[in-house]
């Protein structure tokens, strides 16, 4: 079994003739957590929207679980339902905190078959991964910022997806509810060995957690490296100089 997920050549991702995203050459490894950093409008986000199949690559090829797909061609279902995002703020059902986490499992029964003493098995295990389980029935939209972020990573969990996208997944949070959620990350990675990609500005979280980080600017991917390297030795003067938390342009 090959140990990368992902393979991305050549891909380019261009809006209204304006290329906002270049990767020659990506590989990330199953199992890895690897954390993406960069100032705003680096191309971070588009990267994880074409890791998660909600765009198409507008040139290049992107591998995932050793089927290529490009421009134009349709991801299986099958396929897209192994990776899973969650996004900066999170959309909740107006809804206990328990019926949110089940809810992308009860839309999966048609496809996946599972009882409902299965759901109720796989949700009380994601809410405590997350530590939610005294909540589960109190009305999700009733949750602090942090929580609602946890019932968000527990709906995510729920559906052991073998790749998880997290874009700024603490952006606006408190130092205790970073804590938190960097635990429940390491603690899904370590159990289960999902594969985790993280986009943050935050480089202080991209070295607590991260097995490899990147830098992107201006689309491209200045360097990527192990966290130690990347950190501590970075080759290029860019990393090196947003490393510092010098501001970039």
């Amino acid at each position: 079994m090959t140990t990368t997920i992902y393979e991305l050549r050549n891909v380019a991702k261009t809006y209204a003739s304006r290329q906002v995203l270049y990767i020659q050459d990506l590989q990330i490894q199953r199992g890895e957590i690897l954390a993406l950093v960069g100032p705003s409008g680096a191309g971070k986000s588009t990267l994880l929207r074409l890791l998660n199949f909600l765009e198409e690559p507008t040139q290049g090829t992107i591998s995932f679980l050793g089927q290529p797909f490009g421009a134009r061609r349709d991801i299986p279902l099958c396929l897209r339902r192994k990776v899973t995002t969650v996004f900066q703020r999170p959309v909740l059902l107006n809804r206990s905190v328990r019926s949110n986490v089940a809810f992308g499992l009860r839309l999966r029964q048609g496809w996946w078959p599972l009882c409902l003493d299965g759901v109720d098995r796989r949700v009380d295990e994601a809410l405590e991964m997350v530590g939610l389980s005294d909540l589960a029935d109190q009305r999700a939209r009733t949750l602090s910022g942090g929580e609602a972020q946890r019932v968000a990573l527990a709906r995510a969990i729920v559906l052991e997806p073998e790749a998880l996208l997290l874009d700024e997944p603490t952006a606006n949070l408190d130092p205790h509810n970073v804590a938190l959620i960097e635990s429940i990350i390491r603690d899904l990675n370590r159990r289960r060995g999902t594969t985790i990609v993280v986009v943050t500005h935050n480089v202080f979280q991209a070295r607590r957690l991260a097995h490899r980080a990147g830098l992107l600017l201006d689309g491209s991917l200045i360097e990527l490296a192990d966290s130690e390297t990347f950190f501590e030795h970075p080759r290029d003067e860019r990393t090196r100089a947003f490393v510092r938390g010098e501001m970039i342009y």
